[in-house]
């Protein structure tokens, strides 16, 4: 459509454009933030599922590459966990946090390169989590107490990877994933069912079992030391290092990942007895010699039951066709093991029960030879047949049938020259007696030089590793004191600057206030300078641009209540003149409308008359032809059919009731079990709340009894106190009133002499 291109180019490219750039400076800005590194995880998922939702290929590749350049920067200047090493700004060192939201994102972004189908992305998003991987690895070897990446986010990982081999082909890898998420879904899902362990299982064989591959050789490739397995599709020296690079970043247990190591693998953890009996004969039927003549037609029914078994809760039905794909190779070189030629329609009749055309077949045994350099097939549509080894001569059996000739010429050889083996023998016993001779004491000297070797090794190991720690202690020293002074001079000039700093925008911010002014009141402020600025006066200038809104304000508000009134004055009369034209455009209107009601009714009418006579005509006929009278049979066949699929329905309601009952008292059970328990532990909470509380008030009443009984004792002190002070007061008083009466009786007899004299 030109029209929506156009529109599309007009305004949608240019937004989803604009919001790429969002995107990318909010990432660029926050990469190496370690206080904003949720902010930056959920800005890169964000972007991820932006390309996902639009499908920018374009945009995705340039924000994995982005991403890539963001880690690498800190694994090569982020300096690990010292931050005296780090020479990202911002960036605190690597977490147990960081490594998880590094890894959430990549899981992220996988999931985004499969639905994209961008598998080179993929490839290379496995890369980065490989060497997150790493970054905890190393992370956990300088320090064992640090926790691993939880197992939850490496089964996504695992699970993940399952969706990514499968959509690109990729059948060895796609069951090594499986198996890898099998192995920590067992581990560390204790709440897995026993129905979900099963089907993992069987996804785990038969992901195994679609890999395409050829039995060995025999006792050739045991003699030849060399196997011609399904996996010489990789031998290929490159392709080889392709394959141990790909499982080393996957974290396989071995570099030459291979079907049958991995058939072993499951056969060894038990794998094999979980999956259901079918699937273990279809293990059988591939993995043993059978004949080709019923290989097809034993596999049949197993494929079938595997094709019902799998529904909407089950992915095992994607794997019919590897698997039948499987089957054909296996059928192509058992015949090639048994017959020079075969025909055609024989070749149609075995593989008829593969649920494949002829062309398929053929398209596929191209493929075969391509990829398996040992099943050598031709297609000879003249004679009508089908032509296997043309390479007899360079094929392992012709080899080892000439290696196994040639040993057993050498043994006749030996055997005929009898005299020259004795002298041999003879020389050959000499040789030993001499050697047992001697071999007490050389042993003796080869203990004391190794002895004298290790010992002069570990001197000179202990002087090389005391000469290297003296001077890593002279260098952490010398290091340290000159990093000491770094940093207070640069704390120092931080700090000037930050004043420095903090005083020009403190400065700009009042120029440009006022400037802001100026503007607001019409003055030119390009022609003054920043030092007239400063010198103006701010709240100045803030009265007078108040002034001047104040004035702008009721010049306005008087300008709008004239403009009100007049509005007003002209409504009014508007009203007043269309009133008239109003009602008579009314009644023209009122008189439109009953004439069309009218209409429609006679119009109506003649209608339903005619329907009526059509109806009657057709009922008549329908009664000539008697087609009333079956209608009743026709009724109760079709309330038979609805009452049996009712009863069906209601049967499978009662079974669902049932089961429906049956999980609804379990879940009660399960609840009064756990408000029992809930019971019992509240219970046991206010028994020790009680006893806490009845020690607190036991040891709250043996405080208040000491306390009453150090007041009693402070009263009784007290009292004896005032009593004792008491008994002074009243043995002074006594004293004074003594000293006073003695001195009273003095002062009579004093004044008696006197009066004598005088007389």
């Amino acid at each position: 459509d030109p029209a929506k291109n156009q529109r599309d180019s007009l305004m949608v490219l240019p937004s989803l454009k604009f919001l790429w750039e969002i995107y990318r400076a909010v990432l660029d800005i926050l990469r190496s933030n370690s206080k904003l590194e949720h902010v930056y995880h959920a800005s890169a998922v964000g972007a991820l599922r932006f390309c996902r939702t639009y499908q920018r290929r374009t945009e995705f590749r340039r924000l994995c590459d982005m991403l890539r350049m963001h880690l690498g920067n800190l694994q090569k200047y982020g300096g690990g966990e010292e931050k005296s090493n780090n020479k990202v700004r911002g960036w605190e060192g690597w977490t147990n946090e960081a490594i998880e939201l590094h890894l959430q994102t990549r899981f992220a972004q996988l999931e985004t390169a499969s639905v994209l189908h961008l598998y080179t992305e993929g490839f290379r998003t496995v890369e980065d989590i490989y060497n997150i991987l790493q970054i905890s690895h190393q992370r956990r070897k300088a320090n064992p107490d640090l926790p691993a990446p939880k197992a939850k986010l490496m089964a996504k990982y695992y699970e993940q990877l399952t969706t990514l081999f499968w959509v690109s082909e990729n059948h060895l890898f796609h069951a090594f994933a499986w198996y890898k998420y099998y192995a920590l879904c067992k581990e560390y899902n204790k709440s897995m069912s026993e129905e979900l362990k099963a089907e993992q299982a069987s996804a785990v064989l038969l992901a195994a079992l679609c890999i395409p591959s050829l039995p060995t050789q025999g006792d050739a490739a045991t003699t030849n030391g060399a196997s011609v397995s399904g996996t010489s599709r990789f031998d290929d020296s490159v392709m080889q290092e392709k394959m141990a690079r790909m499982a080393t970043l996957l974290g396989f247990h071995t570099r030459n990942p291979t079907r049958e190591n991995l058939l072993e693998e499951i056969t060894s953890r038990g794998i094999f007895e979980q999956v259901p009996p079918y699937l273990q004969q279809l293990y059988y039927l591939l993995e043993r010699d059978s004949d080709p003549l019923v290989l097809v037609e034993t596999a049949k029914p197993l494929l079938e039951e595997l094709s019902q078994q799998s529904g909407e809760e089950s992915s095992l039905g994607r794997y019919v066709e590897p698997i039948q794909s499987v089957l054909l190779l296996k059928l192509l070189w058992n015949l090639s093991s048994a017959y020079h030629s075969v025909r055609i329609d024989f070749l149609k009749e075995l593989t008829a029960g593969l649920g494949m055309t002829f062309e398929q077949v053929e398209k596929a045994m191209v493929l075969f030879t391509q990829t398996h350099k040992s099943l050598v097939v031709r297609l000879d549509h003249r004679a009508g047949c089908l032509r296997f080894g043309d390479a007899q001569l360079e094929s392992y059996t012709m080899r080892s049938q000439l290696t196994s000739l040639a040993q057993q010429l050498e043994k006749v050889c030996k055997s005929l020259s009898s005299d020259a083996s004795t002298s041999k023998n003879e020389a050959r016993s000499q040789l030993y007696d001499s050697v047992r001779e001697s071999r007490d004491a050389d042993h003796t000297k080869m203990l004391e030089r190794k002895a004298w070797i290790e010992q002069r090794k570990e001197e000179i190991e202990r002087l090389a590793q005391e000469k290297v720690r003296q001077e890593a202690e002279k260098t952490a020293a010398e290091d340290a004191a000159r990093k000491a002074e770094e940093d207070r001079r640069i704390q120092r000039e931080q700090k000037l600057r930050e004043q420095e700093k903090q005083r020009k925008i403190q400065q700009e911010m009042e120029n440009l206030k006022k400037q802001q002014l100026l503007q607001a009141m019409g003055h030119n402020t390009d022609a003054l300078t920043q030092e007239e600025i400063a010198v103006l006066d701010t709240a100045a200038l803030q009265k007078e641009h108040q002034d001047k809104i104040n004035k702008k304000r009721d010049e306005a508000e008087r300008k709008t209540k004239e403009v009100a009134k007049r509005l007003d004055h002209l409504v009014r009369a508007i009203r007043i003149e269309e009133l008239p034209l109003i009602k008579t455009k009314y009644e023209a209107k009122v008189k439109a409308d009953r004439e069309q009601y009218e209409k429609e009714v006679i119009e109506k009418a003649q209608r339903a008359k005619k329907q009526w006579e059509s109806d009657k005509k057709d009922k008549e006929l329908l009664s000539v032809h008697a087609v009333f009278d079956y209608m009743t049979e026709f009724e109760d066949k079709a309330m038979e059919g609805r009452q049996l699929k009712y009863d069906v329905l209601c049967r499978q309601a009662d079974e669902d009731a049932e089961i429906r009952a049956e999980k609804e008292k379990m879940q009660r059970a399960r609840k009064r079990k756990q408000d029992e328990e809930k019971r019992i532990v509240a219970e046991e909470e206010r028994r020790i709340r009680e006893e806490e509380e009845r020690l607190a008030a036991e040891e709250k009443r043996k405080k208040d009894e000491a306390r009453r009984e150090r007041d009693r004792q402070d009263e009784e002190k007290r009292q004896a106190e005032a009593s004792r002070m008491a008994k002074e007061r009243e043995e002074k008083s006594r004293a004074q009133e003594s000293r006073g009466g003695r001195s009273a009786t003095g002062l009579e007899s004093a004044a008696g002499g006197g009066s004598g004299s005088r007389d």
